[in-house]
Parts: structure tokens; sequence; C-alpha cells
């Protein structure tokens, strides 16, 4: 059960005088994702009950639900849906003692959301406005605002039937991808009225321009047209939306299909409008990728108070908070092991000594050997990892067994209690079953578990994978070695899957491992390509920006976030003649011409360098957090001269610590737990003043929790500072 914190918000409904009986706020939560991307562990468990920081997803969805004020959740359940109603008659939320009624709905015909909206239309519970969302969203936004507008709009005008929430969310510079590995998504929104007037969500990552109907531009006097808006899928509808499902069975999929339909339909007239926040938290996992950012996000308390060490579920076990972000229980046993930053311990897990665990979450009632290494993993409850295996990048479900000296490389999965033999390597992105994997490769909108009787593909398992790669390896050994082969044993129980044609090359795109450098080069060099632009009877458009009428051409004015990442990029790029032997001077003079044909300040200049520094010293081989530090401070102190050309003033230098704190959050997250420590090592090195970093400070102390964690990590050295400068005004 979520704590009772201060007053439930986003009622609003109570304060209408022309409400004569007043309607619970109510929720629809889909259990149910209605789509193949977390197989083979959705093949015997639904997606919701999945662990996420050692909590099931549905409980932070739940939670926030009841911090919002609703009353009333309907849970829509088809893919093992016993498993989602045992679950919850047995948590605090069926306790009478429960603020939240949640009652589940079951079918096991729905295929898609809109199936499964179409069954919550024909058992006429909902009443009113409702809050629309999938188990697997995690958020601590107010909803009351968003209410609010909502239901003003209603009022004035009944065919605004949905309010969709939206974030901005800058995309990588190289990949254009947000950091939860979605498809992009364009928006056109109206910037006074904030109505949704264009949507695409299947947009090529390579397309510069986009094009678009002219009557668009003639009916909107202004519009904007962004790529860097994230979509929460967290929708408040009105009634109408269900019927409208059940007016249209052509609606399966909630944004491809029915939020599409609705602005391309000139006759029916409904509207979308949108609310986006700011400060607050709210993402959805959509993939393996988005798995293993929400995570690190609630490690590093980004969603507070959805927060591993405060006691928001009660069935989660008491958890202590010590330096770096390391979150352990208090039964954890772990002598000589290393556990680095970024990393919870669930209860009851035994470490071996001489094991480095860093950047991964461990569940609960493990036991991990000696001499093991294990780096940006998810190890859920019941593991067991035996002596000298390494684990990086992957996730091991429930009660599987690592025998000694395994390897796994990154992207692995490994589902419930798969058995892999001693010395045996798991190739990069491998997925391991004890299911074998079905015949037929499902669409999206097709469940997450397969039909029993459904044909199965002749899936290799682990022991003849192994066994062919052995016998080509060892076909040239002495007899020595072939008997010491044979005293190791291979042995091991599963099936790995086969990757479909052509998705092999997208498993980089959804997996929970680093971006392969290979593809950095790659997407770096068609950044830097001009794809071809051609003109028919509509406009083509650049994919951000501000939109004009014009009869002959299109009116664009660059956006703030994609101008200012194709800044960076040119800055980079000059940055980097540096690297080569060119005169800093040079340099200089080029990044001068830059600011002067962007417009943009000396601000800007002194931000896009001090990224450019910062990822020299990432990009150099480092395995810890100390060697990341050195590895920085070495690119900071050789390049200082020149971040300082560029911060003439206070202002300048508390943009370069607003720079470095997007760093941390968006861009390289590795830096996260270094924060206070570099901070006070440009202090030291005069690239930062103790003005700008107390005025950073300051103007933080008014600001939501989730956008003071950096202040509260460096707040040691924030005090020293003030303390510093107080007994200078005393002499």
């Amino acid at each position: 059960m979520a704590q009772k914190k201060g007053q439930r918000g986003g009622g609003g409904a109570a304060d209408d005088a022309e409400v004569v009986a007043r309607v619970p706020l109510q929720a629809v939560l889909l259990a149910d994702s209605f789509n193949l991307k977390f197989r083979p562990i959705t093949l015997e468990r639904p997606k919701v009950l999945l662990p996420l920081v050692n909590v099931p997803m549905i409980e932070y969805t739940l939670a926030w639900l009841d911090s919002v004020g609703v009353e009333e959740v309907f849970v829509f359940c088809c893919a093992h849906s016993q498993q989602v109603k045992d679950y919850l008659n047995t948590s605090e939320w069926m306790k009478p003692s429960a603020r939240l009624s949640v009652t589940t709905i079951e079918s096991h015909d729905a295929i898609s959301v809109g199936d499964a909206l179409r069954v919550i239309y024909e058992k006429a519970v909902i009443r009113g406005d409702f809050i629309l969302i999938s188990g697997d969203t995690v958020s601590n936004m107010s909803l009351a605002q968003a209410l609010q507008e909502h239901k003003e709009r209603r009022k004035k005008d009944p065919l605004a039937v949905m309010t969709i929430i939206i974030k901005h969310s800058k995309p990588s510079n190289l990949t254009h991808q947000t950091r939860l590995g979605t498809d992009e998504v364009l928006m056109a929104v109206d910037p006074e009225t904030k109505e949704l007037l264009f949507y695409e969500d299947k947009a090529d990552p390579s397309q510069r321009v986009i094009s678009l109907d002219k009557l668009l531009l003639a009916n909107n006097p202004a519009v904007y047209l962004h790529s860097d808006k994230q979509d929460c899928y967290i929708d408040i509808c009105s009634p109408e939306v269900l019927s409208l499902f059940m007016d249209n069975f052509d609606y399966q999929h909630l944004r491809r299909h029915f939020v599409k339909g609705l602005l391309v339909d000139d006759i029916m007239g409904y509207k979308i409008f949108t609310h986006e926040i700011h400060s607050n938290y709210a993402a959805r996992i959509d993939n393996f990728r988005s798995y293993g950012t929400v995570s690190k996000d609630i490690m590093q308390r980004w969603t507070y108070p959805l927060a591993p060490n405060v006691q928001y579920f009660e069935s989660c076990p008491n958890m202590k908070l010590d330096r770096h972000g390391v979150y352990k229980a208090p039964d954890v046993q772990s002598r000589s092991a290393q556990i680095g930053a970024v990393t919870v311990i669930g209860s009851g897990t035994i470490i071996g000594d001489r094991s480095l665990i860093s950047n991964s979450v461990i569940g609960q009632r493990c036991t991990i050997g000696h001499n093991v290494s294990i780096h940006g993993c998810y190890i859920w409850d019941n593991v067991t990892i035996e002596d000298d295996c390494k684990l990086n990048h992957a996730i091991v479900c429930d009660g599987v067994h690592l025998r000694a000296g395994v390897v796994l490389e990154p992207g692995v999965v490994l589902s419930f209690k798969v058995e892999v033999g001693r010395q045996i390597t798991i190739p990069s992105y491998s997925k391991v079953s004890l299911r074998p994997q079905p015949s037929v490769q499902d669409s999206d909108e097709e469940l997450e578990y397969a039909d029993e009787n459904i044909e199965v593909i002749e899936s290799p398992s682990i022991i003849s994978m192994i066994s062919a790669r052995n016998a080509e390896q060892t076909a040239d050994l002495s007899a020595m070695e072939n008997s010491r082969l044979s005293e190791v044993g291979i042995s091991g129980v599963g099936y790995i899957w086969s990757t479909y044609e052509g998705e092999h090359d997208e498993e980089w795109r959804h997996s929970i491992a680093p971006i392969p450098e290979t593809k950095l080069i790659e997407l770096s060099h068609r950044d830097h390509e001009d794809p071809d632009v051609s003109y028919h009877d509509f406009n083509s458009t650049p994919v951000s920006g501000e939109l004009q009428p014009d009869s002959e051409s299109t009116g664009f004015d660059d956006g703030d976030a994609g101008d200012s990442a194709d800044f960076d990029k040119e800055v980079e790029a000059t940055f980097h003649r540096a690297l080569t032997g060119v005169n800093q001077e040079n340099v200089i003079l080029e990044i001068n011409s830059l600011r002067l044909s962007c417009n943009k300040s000396h601000a800007d200049c002194a931000g896009a360098l001090f990224l450019s520094v910062m990822k020299l010293g990432l990009v150099a081989p480092h395995s810890s957090n100390n060697e990341l530090y050195q590895n920085t401070a070495k690119e900071i102190n050789k390049w200082k001269d020149l971040l300082k050309h560029y911060l003439k003033s206070v202002d300048e230098e508390i943009e370069v610590i607003l720079k470095f704190e997007e760093i941390c959050l968006e861009i390289a997250t590795e830096f996260s737990p270094l924060f206070s420590v570099i901070l006070s090592y440009l202090y030291e090195k005069d690239v930062l003043s103790e003005d700008a970093i107390l005025s950073w400070a300051s103007e933080k102390e008014g600001a939501d929790e989730s956008d003071k964690i950096f202040v509260k990590q460096s707040e040691q050295f924030i005090t020293w500072l003030k303390e510093a400068s107080e007994e200078d005004e005393d002499d």
C-alpha cells in the first residue's frame, strides 16, 4: 500500500455545483501490453508482475493512481489473467483499509487495446471521466492541473474527448532515439490551445524531413511540430472514448489507430489535447532498454517517493541507502565483495569474496559465488551464480542457475529456471527459455503468451549449441586437452531462441545492452548525410519547429531542442579537430563563427564544449567509478583554458552546471554518482566559481524533490563553500 501523504488530489468534480451526485475518479489499468517485446519471459509470467527494482511493475502504477486521488481502478487482464488476479487478491490493495478500490475484469478473447476497451464499455462500469493507463507505467506527477484543464475544456467543448500527457525528452545526438529505446514520436500541437493536430509514432530514425498536408497549415495560424516530446501513455478520457471504440472495430491500437483516426476524421470533429509535464517523472516500460533506463531512474531517485529505501510498498523489505546510490537489505552477506555505484541488493542474498557488482539490481535470496563480475545486470529472485562467472548487461530471471565460469555477453536474457553449464559463454542478444520458440511470428497486437497447441521452432538447446561450437574449437586439441574438457563437462537446460528474419539488425535498439560502437559510428555517418527532399502537392517540413502557412514554401523556425542538439554536434566536430593537433586559437575562431551563424551565446558554446570534454572522459577505458573520475579529471585539466574562454560571467557558469545535470540525467548516466566530486574538481581548477555554484544551489531551493537530486548529492561541498564564504566576509 502507498503511504498516506497529504491530501488526495485530482477530485475536481466535487467542486462543480452542477454535479448533483459526486462521481468518483476512476481508472482503467491495462494489465496486458499486447505486444511481444518481453518474450520469452512473458510466456510464463505477465509483464505487469515482472520485478522492477525488486517490486512488481503494477505496484508502481497502482501506487501512483492512489496518490493522485483515483478511487476506483478496473484492472483489465487477459494473458495469464489468473496470475494477475491471484497477486491482487493477496496484495495490500484488497485489504479493507485500502483507499483504492481495485476490481479485475477478465477476458480471454481480447487481442488488442481496442478489444479491451470494448469489454470495459460492455461492463458499463465507467460513469465519468477516467484515467487510461497501462500497468507498466511509472510516474510521480500530480494530475490535478491536467484534470482541471480537461474538465474545463469539456464544459466549453463536448468534443474534447481526450487529454494525453507528454513531456520533453531530448533525443540522443547520434541515434535520434529517446533513452527509452522507443520509436521517435512526431507531434503537431497548437501552441495556444494545446490541441493535438498531428501524431506519428513510426518515424524512420534517419528521416530528417516529413510531409504535411497544406490544409493542416491553412487551418491553423501557428502550429509547432515537435520531435522532442515523449508520449507518457497516461490519458484522461471522457466516456465517449469507450463508445467510439464500440462504433469502430478498426480501432485496435490506441495511438496508431484511435488517435490518428480521430485526427483525420473531419466528420465527427472529436478533439484530442495535450498536457506537458516538466519537472515530474512519467515513463512507460515498453522494451528491455526502457526497462533498464527506468530501473536506473528509480535507483537514482528521479521517481521519488517511489524509491528503493522509501517504504512506499509494504511488501518491499527495508533497504538502507549507502554512499554512491547503493541500496542494501539489512541481512545481505557480502564480506569482501565490492558493491559499485547505483546498485540494489535484495534481502537474503549472499555474495562471495572478491566479487564485483555495479550498476545492477540483485533480487532476494540469491547466491553469488567468489570472484564473480556483474555489471549493468538485473538478477531476479532465487538465482544461483557460481564462482568466476562474468555477467554484462543481462537479465536473469527467477530460479536460474549459472555454473562456474559462465559468461553472459551484453543483451542476454535468461528466462525462468534456465540452467547454464560450466565454462559456457552465451552470445550477445541471446534469449534462452525452457519454453521452445513458437513457429509463428505474432503481430504487435497479439497476446503476450503462446497458445499451448501452437507449433514450435526446432530451437537449439544450450547443450547442442555449445557442443557444436566446441567441436569446431577442439578438433585440433591434444589428447590431454580433450580429457580436461571432458572433465569440465557441457551441460545446460533451455532453448536458445533464434531471431526472425529482419529482426537481427534491430536487436541492439531494444536491448538492455549499450548501443554497439559500430552502430553509433554508422548512425553518426548517416546523421551527417543530407536526405533527398522532394516536393509534391504538400509541404515538406523539417521534423521540429514552428510551421507557418505559406502557399509557396514552408516557414520554419528551429525549435530550441533540435537546434541545440545540432549546435552541440557542430561544436564537438570542431573540438575534435583540436584533438588532432589544430591550434586552440583556430578552434576558438571556428566556434565563434558557429556561434554567430547560429545566433548562440557564450553559454551555449561553453555547454557544448563541456559535453565534448566529458565524452572524452567517458570513452577512455575504465572499469570503476574511480577510473572514470580520473579520466574525466585529466581531460578537464587539459581543456580548462578552452572552457574558461567561454565562461565570462556567473550566468554562463551556471549554464554549464545545468548542462552537467543534463549529461548525468539523459546523455551519460555513468556520471551521476560522480556529480559532486567532478563539481568540486571544476571549482578547484577555477572553471566554476564559488558564486556560480552557490547561485545554482540557491535557485534549486524551490524546485521539486526530483529536480534537487544533484544539489543533495553536493550538499557537503556546498556547505563547505558557504562556510568559507562567511569566514571571508568576517575577515
